[in-house]
């Protein structure tokens, strides 16, 4: 195996505590009372096969949750088949991207971190070769931020392929110069490229400036709490973890991550992410493909409802892995997945969001 498959370490495990739910009726929260026989039409069909949950909120209840058994892996390393439920553990993939992004925006309310105004050349002084370069010199944290920072980066290849950018770059000796020293191919904010380089740029910010690994200062600020206490964060080793894909979550507590988002940052009248980072990450910097946009390592688009165009934020990751919010419906849908590095992997998730929940929403 190689790249980030063979380098699988570092996990961070905190004690397990089952947290529950409240339940409520479909029916008295704008949907159809045979919503959950809908999922399981889908089920039946087999379209839905590769899925491993699925979670979905509205204003703090369950309205719908579904486990399936189907094979797995962590981190790149295959598990057998296993029979998921409210309690086990999955990869989140990019979405960890997402969940770095919340955890820069705490640092940075604390002041652990450079503003998203900084050179990446101030916030990484040891590379004066890189900083000599011109075509350099205008590319900021905020770049990293919103993907833009015009550097050559492709992870179009499969995760098994060491030409993919993410793979090279788990393979470098230092990965950091390896992200920086790539040639720029385009002005700074004004392309958008998908990429771990990005966020692992972030991660490192993070470590740097707040002294802790990122499961460490994850645990402290965000996971703790909201009572989210179990989890892994996958990487090179104890601090080095995967800023971008290493982390993994229950499917409930994936869900709590989503609960922030349209709850402006709060949870249980506790002010977790700031409610300012919040509100810049979801407003649009870039328009990317398929007529979504891009903010602070969030997908954003929008629901069409009675002639009135209602923000979701998103996100992705690698194999289905999937987090959804509709703020004005306080809606939250969490799916697991294990069609990893298959590129319809996209297909199931989204039809679950667009027919099953979106269709049959009143709001």
């Amino acid at each position: 195996m190689i790249g980030r498959r063979a380098v699988i370490a570092g996990a961070a495990t905190a004690p397990f505590e089952a947290a529950a739910f409240e339940r409520g009726a479909p029916e008295e929260a704008g949907f159809p009372a045979d919503l959950a026989e809908r999922l399981e039409a889908g089920f039946r069909s087999g379209l839905l096969r590769p899925l491993h949950g699925v979670l979905l909120r509205r204003n703090g209840r369950v309205l719908l949750e579904r486990y399936a058994s189907g094979p797995d892996q962590a981190w790149g390393r295959p598990l057998g088949e296993v029979s998921f439920g409210p309690e086990t553990l999955h990869d989140l993939r990019s979405v960890t991207k997402s969940v770095t992004s919340l955890l820069y925006g705490i640092a940075l309310a604390r002041g652990q971190v450079p503003a998203p105004e900084a050179t990446l050349s101030a916030a990484f002084p040891g590379f004066p070769d890189l900083a000599a370069d011109p075509a350099r010199a205008g590319i900021t944290v905020r770049h990293a931020l919103t993907m833009t920072l015009g550097l050559r980066w492709d992870e179009s290849l499969p995760y098994t392929d060491p030409r993919n950018s993410e793979i090279a770059m788990e393979q470098a000796p230092d990965r950091l110069r390896f992200i920086l020293e790539q040639p720029v191919v385009a002005p700074p904010g004004t392309r958008w490229t998908y990429g771990g380089n990005a966020t692992t740029l972030l991660g490192a910010l993070i470590t740097r400036g707040t002294g802790l690994s990122l499961p460490e200062f994850a645990r402290e600020v965000l996971f703790t709490p909201l009572g989210i206490t179990r989890f892994e964060w996958h990487g090179r080793g104890p601090g080095a973890e995967s800023a971008a894909s290493g982390l993994r979550l229950t499917l409930p507590d994936l869900a709590r991550i989503g609960e922030l988002l349209w709850n402006g940052g709060a949870w249980e009248g506790r002010q977790v992410v700031p409610g300012d980072w919040l509100a810049a990450s979801v407003a649009p910097a870039i328009g990317i493909e398929d007529g979504l946009r891009y903010g602070l390592h969030w997908y954003l688009g929008a629901h069409r409802a009675g002639g009135t165009a209602h923000p979701w934020i998103g996100a992705f990751g690698n194999g289905g892995q999937r987090l959804w919010c509709l703020p004005a419906a306080g809606l939250t849908l969490a799916i697991f997945s294990g069609h990893y590095d298959q590129p319809d992997a996209w297909m199931t998730p989204t039809r679950i969001w667009r027919e099953i929940v979106l269709a049959n929403l009143r709001l």
